[in-house]
């Protein structure tokens, strides 16, 4: 049976929708109002072979930090939700993704324990009219809501765009490796026998 989660949150400042199914084909309808981002999480999407539907408005008027960080908040909640009690779960995933000249690496545990290490330079402040620094926000409010350990780092490269891409296509590559089941693991992979 797919693992799958429906979560919705609605602010003053954002609406947000978001249907997940974990053991999906990597197909993809998202429409956050933030064009670049949809982008971005197509991609993850696709690369991490998750379903994935989000409907998003905000107040992007004013920017998009509150739809970018918000939407990081409730697919955090998606991911959580959808993969329960981590029980015969792989835990611990990792890619490292090449976009042309840039190169990242995502490195992911479900621990229940909330940490992000981000190491992404800011070659340029916008990709298009795209405030780069969001993309801190969107893993914090993700990595903070799902409740795991995710190490982000880029080794190298020089268009913004290319390196953004990188990260979210490595991104969805180590989620789909950490949610994976594994035979072997009868319980939680934890010699604690918790997560």
């Amino acid at each position: 049976m797919a693992r799958s989660a429906e979560m919705e949150r609605k602010t003053n400042e954002t609406n947000i929708r978001i249907r997940l199914v974990i053991d999906g084909e990597g197909h993809a309808g998202v429409n956050t109002g933030v064009p670049f981002l949809d982008h971005m999480l197509t991609l993850m999407a696709a690369h991490g072979f998750f379903d994935l539907d989000i409907q998003a408005t905000g107040d992007t008027e004013v920017d998009d930090h509150h739809t970018v960080e918000d939407i990081g908040i409730v697919l955090g909640d998606s991911f959580k939700e959808g993969v329960g009690e981590r029980v015969g779960i792989r835990r611990y995933g990792r890619a490292i993704v090449p976009m042309d000249e840039a190169l990242a690496s995502v490195v992911i545990d479900f621990s229940n324990r909330p940490c992000l290490v981000y190491n992404v330079p800011l070659k340029q402040e916008k990709i298009g009219r795209f405030d780069a620094q969001l993309v801190h926000e969107f893993f914090r409010g993700f990595t903070n809501h799902c409740s795991l350990t995710m190490h982000i780092n880029v080794m190298y490269g020089e268009n913004m765009h290319h390196i953004i891409e990188a990260v979210f296509k490595a991104f969805g590559r180590a989620l789909d490796e950490a949610t994976t089941y594994d035979s072997r693991i009868k319980k939680v992979l934890s010699t604690k026998g918790v997560l």
